[in-house]
């Protein structure tokens, strides 16, 4: 039996309990396992308390367990700012340091963002833990939990780039300084004909100068990192610098007892050119994440309110629900809220991508940061803080920077051994000169034709210690880090700025091998309003039925009576009173107007009153209804006087999106609770292959898991906007949502478009597709870079300062091409 020291006791919180069964059923789950001693969920409380033994079981096997169960354990997630990352292998050590702590389920490191992302086990560990486990890996972090933080994110970043730019020229400085003396001491000329100075005094001058830049400049920019990575048990780029830098100048100090050339200089260009990459880098992340900084920029600084009678300017801030702001024209609106006076043209661009101003009228809601263009607005904030739309489309553009792509994992991998692998092979290579300098010395004196720095004539050991430095400085994990998350934050930013929010990241490298695109119709394809589009009549008396049919409708609150009355006004036809009004549930409405009697309704209504149907009027009922729209007569007394049809129009922009989607070799379905005449009439129009008609909520993902069953496994998307369509959105490889819909629609979905049209849709795709052959073309330069460069090292072809150059260049090509996802059409 175990000892009592050697178990340990959790609690933690679990979700989709329902009732006694349900905590039955998860405690005999865990019981099974020899190693939990003790288990008791407690079903009030929604906990579980557990003894187990950590050897034998851990909380990842724990959650696990409970999931597997078809239950889920409370989590909560965590957001640090770790601003002294410079590579991917300081990715790799602070993600294997978190997710050795067993009560950390995922830890998720942005290199580009300076961001580390956590989730836990709720409860069971503090912020404060996880900030330690961070720093006890060698780096600073701290903890980012509000608007503020991220505005002074952005200061601090504006400070880095000035601070590495102000490093980078002191360093030159001193570089360039010596390099009158290294071209004395290795040509002969120049410095000697201006400067009565010996070779010695020359060299006691580069010394200095290269301490200088080597040891002043270069601690607070490389070396302090090398060595609180080092103290911490890992190794990261800075290392490889540092190596570099410390071999060049110690061999600038052998040459003044041994006959190798001086490297002071080549130790000063090595930090100066690392220093140039870390500029550039620096400033080109800030360009990368400028999405969220214009975001942010969008907000209005104060607020004017109205407060007991009292008209005052507060901060934003202060501004609290409930409080009604006065919003001039040309002013932005503070904050959320809902029209209670005046009416204007607002500006929505920033939420919709769209230029065309939209009419807000009193009960119309607005959206903080948009601009009133012209009447005076009194508006009643309704949310503020980070529930406004502004704070929730940031939260969802820095959740999709943050998220790690599968494609990323084969980055991962190779870098979690680069930088040991790199000291190795400089090693390897130092080790390989001494032994074999006779063959490797006839290489160089052929590639002397034509590469001028290479030099046959250094000796073994001035050789062995170039071509050594050269693989230290010429390797660039950081380019393999920069690869995906630099393309993901610029082109999540692209689709924040279109109005296209992707709040899993995931979804970008899965919507490019989609095969099926499933499409909800109403509120999706059509507008998801009833309206008039017909009224028909076998004379030429069409425009006084309606006015009678709409008379009589107008005395009903049915969506499709409002339909008809708002149909006739759009046409000014006249609608008079009615009298002795009835409703007839399920098929019409009978009302009396200027003494005649007024029938609307079904064809059971006009069995019921006897009201004969002529075979052409009903064989235009039948063609009515067969194009997809829901048809009544209209009859007075016992004739029937025509025909009315409302039907919920077609999008604008969806014959072209699903168009688009079809030119591109995808399948395209309807999924509807509808009946089939209807979702056929406007799968029909729009050309959608296939239809799914009375479908109900949970059919609905059933049908989306068969189609993705289909012929082995299919990458299937669903755009929908209702409550309805949620559980087919969660199932689905990728669910979007039509942002003018319900906020559970999206919340199930992983990609929200704004604006709410269909054309958005096609947009996203077409961005992940960009997005994609971005991260590739970086993963192949870096890759590629990396597998070129180091053999060349090796083998003496490139100058210790040029290797130095190559690998700030290699970075900065990375976030360089991925900054072109800016300009890209989509």
């Amino acid at each position: 039996m175990m000892e009592k020291k050697d178990l340990e006791k959790i609690e933690v919180d679990i979700e989709g309990m329902t009732c006694a069964s349900c905590a039955q059923t998860i405690e005999n789950s865990l019981k099974k396992h020899e190693s939990v001693s003790e288990v008791n969920v407690n079903l009030a409380t929604e906990r579980a308390s557990l003894t187990y033994d950590p050897e034998e079981m851990n909380l990842k096997k724990i959650v696990q367990n409970i999931e597997d169960t078809g239950y889920s354990v409370s989590e909560e997630s965590f957001e640090f700012k770790v601003p002294d990352m410079t590579c991917a292998s300081c990715v790799q050590t602070i993600e294997s340091s978190l997710e050795r702590d067993d009560r950390i389920l995922e830890a998720n490191v942005n290199l580009p963002k300076e961001r580390v992302y956590v989730k836990v086990v709720k409860g069971t560990i503090s912020e404060n833990e996880i900030i330690d486990l961070i720093e006890g890996s060698g780096y600073t972090a701290r903890s980012l939990k509000s608007d503020e933080s991220r505005e002074s994110e952005v200061t601090e970043a504006e400070k880095r780039t000035k601070r590495a730019k102000r490093l980078m020229i002191y360093a030159w400085i001193g570089t360039v300084l010596m390099v009158p003396f290294w071209l004395q001491l290795n040509f002969g000329f120049l410095v000697g004909e201006f400067l009565p100075v010996s070779d010695f005094t020359m060299m006691i001058i580069m010394a200095v100068l290269a301490t200088v830049v080597g040891l002043g400049i270069g601690w607070p920019s490389v070396h302090s990192k090398t060595f609180k990575s080092l103290a911490s048990g890992n190794i990261n780029m800075e290392t490889l610098i540092t190596l570099g830098v410390a071999a060049a100048w110690t061999a600038g100090i052998l040459s003044f007892f041994l006959e190798i050339p001086s490297f002071f200089m080549v130790s000063g260009m090595i930090l100066a050119f690392h220093l140039i990459g870390q500029y550039l880098e620096d400033k080109a992340k800030g360009r990368a994440s400028s999405a969220v900084k214009e975001l942010l920029e969008l907000e209005a600084d104060t607020a004017r309110v109205v407060r007991d009678g009292e008209e005052m300017e507060i901060p934003l801030e202060d501004v609290k629900e409930g409080d009604v702001m006065k919003v001039k024209p040309g002013e932005k609106i503070p904050t959320d809220g809902v029209v209670v006076e005046g009416s204007s043209n607002i500006d929505e661009s920033m939420v919709t991508g769209e230029s065309v101003p939209v009419l807000k009228e009193e009960g119309d809601e607005v959206v903080g940061s948009t601009i009133n263009q012209e009447g005076m607005l009194m508006v009643e904030a309704t949310k503020v803080g980070k529930d406004t739309f502004l704070s929730q489309v940031v939260e969802m553009v820095e959740k999709a920077q943050g998220t790690k792509l599968p494609i990323q994992k084969l980055a991962d991998r190779v870098t979690s051994k680069f930088v040991p692998g790199v000291i190795t092979i400089s090693i390897i290579t130092f080790i390989a000169w001494n032994l074999a300098s006779g063959r490797l010395v006839g290489i160089l004196e052929w590639a002397q034709n034509f590469l001028p720095w290479v030099n046959p004539g250094l000796g073994t050991f001035g050789l062995a210690l170039f071509a050594s430095i050269a693989v230290l400085v010429i390797a660039c994990p950081c380019a393999l880090g920069l690869a995906t998350p630099t393309s993901v934050m610029v082109g999540t930013g692209k689709g924040a700025q279109n109005g296209i929010l992707f709040k899993q990241g995931d979804a970008l490298q899965i919507m490019q091998d989609l095969d099926t695109i499933v499409f909800d119709k109403t509120g999706t394809l059509t507008k998801g309003k009833p309206e008039l589009t017909d009224f028909w009549t076998p004379n030429n008396s069409a425009e006084q039925m309606l006015s009678k049919a709409a008379s009589v409708e107008n005395a009903s609150e049915h969506p499709i009576a409002q339909a008809i009355v708002k149909g006739a006004k759009e046409r000014d036809i006249e609608i008079s009173d009615v009298k002795e009004f009835e409703n007839v549930r399920g098929k019409g409405v009978i009302g009396t107007v200027d003494s005649e009697v007024i029938v609307v309704g079904n064809a059971r209504l006009m069995n019921e009153r006897e009201i004969d149907v002529p075979g052409h009027i009903e064989e235009k009922m039948k063609e009515l209804q067969d194009e997809g729209k829901t048809s009544f007569y209209v009859a007075s007394d016992k004739n029937v006087l025509g025909i009315i049809a409302i039907a919920d129009k077609i999008k604008e922009e969806s014959k072209e999106a699903v168009k688009n989607f079809k030119d591109v070799g995808l399948r395209t379905v309807i999924l509807t609770g509808d009946n089939e005449r209807v979702g056929k009439a406007v799968a029909d129009e729009l050309g959608i292959d296939e239809v799914e008609a009375e479908v109900l909520p949970d059919e609905k993902a059933s049908r989306i898991q068969e189609l993705q069953e289909e012929d082995g496994r299919k990458m299937v998307a669903m755009v929908g906007d209702g409550i309805n369509d949620a559980p087919a959105l969660t199932q689905a490889d990728v669910g979007i949502a039509i942002g003018t819909g319900t906020d559970i629609a999206i919340e199930s979905a992983d990609v929200t478009l704004v604006r709410g049209e269909l054309d958005a849709a096609f947009q996203a795709f077409n961005l992940s597709k960009h997005i994609m052959k971005n991260i590739k073309q970086n993963l192949t330069w870096a890759f590629g870079y990396n597998s070129a460069a180091i053999p060349l090292a090796a083998l003496g072809f490139l100058h210790p300062a040029i290797a130095a150059g190559a690998m700030a260049l290699s970075s900065v090509t990375v976030v360089g091409n991925a900054l072109r996802l800016k300009g890209v059409e989509i």
